[in-house]
């Protein structure tokens, strides 16, 4: 769940890698460093909290070099603090920074002890940086260097590495965490994401499992994981520095809460163009989709919300079985594996590590069906799925998942839809409905979020509370779930979500007057169980916030709020309804000051186990 950056250039590099930092910011905040070869040294700056912090300390120390790598890290091992910050150091000789878990470093720290290395930090990475320098010190390259000290490592890795001696070397390798290799004129880089390098060049090779990269200013030498020559695909980057820049907004959530009906047109657009075909999600779709007997979903946080969700669509509109599994937890029981289902996959990095390895697990327990949905192109998951869709919500910055949610949404629909057309379970006349629902889908939306001076006065009745329900029935019980989630993770209130029929089980309890309960109350089939369930809580003295639809039939009284979203669309009024919750969790963590798109103890992409 670390950011890290390196280049080597003809060029002062600091202010490459302070800005590559920047851009990471978001995949760990804890702290950040810099080390870069000034000709007789390796000088390193760290400074724990933000990368600012840092960069003020760099600028003041006027750090200067051609060659440096830099880190912005999320703690896994070893408090935060300056001394567990990267980069490491190894003898004043080799630095390195590190993403990732090293599993066995207990082992290789008692070893290296015994070898004489000393510690002066409790991270697993500084054991990276004595084993290569151990082996290093024998007389072999730095690459080579690199190579045997991988060899010894078990876990999860993407590191870069700088030797003193050589000043013309860059080298890397990457293992079940994400790492590229952004190609210039004169110059390369690597970095955990191209938002890093993007201000330097476009032109970026990702690598694959177990890859070592040696990089000069005028050339990329790889080898694979079986230490044979290769070469990776060059890919031009489609992602613009715009996307990357908050424009009129004060926080990205907010940019990305309000991006929401451009996302979800761009994902839809080849929806629309196609209709509701196998070929949307890849070109193996025509021969792998007809045979599925049933849908397996894999996924993690939001996205496991967005696979709940989908559930009930893959169900009631593809009439198939649907199982739904928080990946960290499938890749460690005894499953039971019907190679007929499809395993879908929703990750908006593409690199969520328990997915990647639940992905895995299933393939080695006979599933050849595998369906990724994903935000980021040639990412490691998709390249590990025979189909893809990818969604079209641009960068999210961010911590909190919102676009990239909702298009995931969206993807999920039309598979299901698409299933169904498979299935024979869906004619002409109702795929051209689902088409129009989805067409008009941008709009309802852009009214929801027109919702936002309401939601902002509710938000200040939440701002004094400590904690929350969230109720919802049916097809938005999801999305209970999701608007709990956000609120917990950026205002820091605690939050629970219940399907509404459980309150009676054991939730209510909680409930009195200084208990706030968030009801989706949408004008479905279960609108009048859902007002039962609120005339329970009512009768407890909680205070009800009601989303409703335009033309359900709801009244404010004493301690029931409404605000009405737009009229029911259907099919998919889940995508609608996420907008207010979304919205509420924000502007409740606006009131209570909290750091919204960088929230504590969280980061972005989760890269770690």
């Amino acid at each position: 769940m670390c950011g890290i950056v390196g280049a080597i250039a003809k060029r002062n590099v600091v202010p490459v890698l302070v800005e590559g930092l920047k851009r990471l910011e978001y995949r760990g905040y804890d702290s950040a460093g810099i080390a870069v070869l000034t000709g007789d040294a390796i000088r390193r700056v760290r400074r724990v909290g933000r990368v600012a912090e840092m960069e003020n300390a760099a600028a003041e120390e006027g750090l200067q070099g051609l060659l440096g790598i830099g880190h912005t890290r999320w703690a896994t091992h070893g408090g935060v603090t300056e001394f567990n910050a990267h980069p490491h150091i190894s003898f004043d000789k080799i630095a390195v920074v590190h993403n990732g878990i090293i599993e066995n470093h207990e082992e290789q720290r008692q070893r290296l002890k015994d070898l004489g290395y000393s510690f002066g930090s409790q991270t697993d990475t500084e054991v990276i940086a004595h084993l290569v320098h151990h082996y290093y010190q024998e007389g072999r390259s730095l690459f080579d260097a690199v190579k045997l000290a991988t060899r010894e490592l078990t876990g999860a890795y993407a590191i870069g590495v700088i030797a003193l001696d050589r000043p013309d070397e860059l080298v890397c390798a990457r293992m079940g965490c994400p790492l590229l290799v952004g190609v210039g004129e004169g110059e390369n880089f690597i970095a955990s994401d191209v938002s890093a390098i993007l201000s330097a060049t476009r032109r970026v090779i990702f690598l694959e499992e177990g890859d070592i990269g040696l990089l000069t200013r005028d050339g990329v030498t790889l080898v694979d994981k079986h230490d044979q020559p290769v070469e990776r695909a060059l890919h031009l980057s489609d992602v613009s520095l715009a996307s990357l820049e908050l424009g009129p907004y004060s926080h990205f959530m907010q940019k990305e809460i309000h991006e929401q009906p451009k996302a979800l047109s761009d994902t839809i657009e080849a929806i629309l163009e196609n209709g509701f075909a196998p070929a949307l999600f890849g070109q193996r779709a025509d021969s792998l989709l007809p045979s599925v007997e049933g849908v397996k979903i894999l996924a993690c946080g939001t996205s496991y919300y967005a696979g709940l969700t989908a559930r009930y669509w893959i169900e009631s509109i593809a009439g198939l079985p649907c199982d739904v599994e928080i990946a960290s937890e499938y890749r460690y029981r005894d499953a039971w594996a019907n190679p007929r289902h499809l395993v879908v996959t929703i990750s908006q990095s593409g690199e969520t590590l328990d997915t990647m390895e639940a992905l895995k697990y299933a393939k080695e327990l006979g599933h050849d069906k595998a369906l990724s949905i994903c935000n980021v192109r040639e990412s490691a998951i998709p390249r590990a799925s025979e189909l893809v869709f990818y969604t079209r919500a641009g960068a999210e910055i961010g911590v909190a998942s919102t676009k990239a949610f909702t298009t995931q949404l969206v993807s999920l629909f039309a598979l299901a839809v698409t299933l169904g057309k498979l299935q024979g379970r869906v004619d002409a006349e109702t795929e051209h409905r689902y088409l129009d629902d989805l067409r008009h889908l941008p709009g309802s939306v852009q009214h929801a979020l027109n919702l936002e001076p309401q939601i902002k006065a509710w938000a200040e009745r939440f701002a004094v509370k400590n904690n929350a329900l969230f109720l919802g029935r049916g097809l938005h019980y999801p999305i209970a779930l999701e608007g709990a989630l956000k609120l917990k993770e950026i205002s820091y209130i605690h939050a629970e979500a219940y399907p509404a029929g459980e309150l009676k089980h054991g939730p209510l309890a909680l409930v009195d007057e200084s208990m706030p309960v968030v009801v989706i109350a949408p004008n479905d089939s279960l609108l009048e169980k859902v007002k039962s369930n609120m005339q329970e809580v009512r009768a407890r003295g909680g205070e009800l916030f009601v989303f409703a639809d335009l033309d359900s039939h709801f009244s404010e009284s004493e301690g029931v709020h409404v605000i009405r979203t737009p009229r029911h669309v259907g099919v998919l009024s889940a995508i609608v309804h996420t907008i207010p919750v979304q919205m509420l969790a924000y502007h409740v963590a606006l009131a209570r000051g909290t750091d919204v798109d960088k929230p504590r103890n969280l980061a972005k992409s989760v890269t770690v186990e």
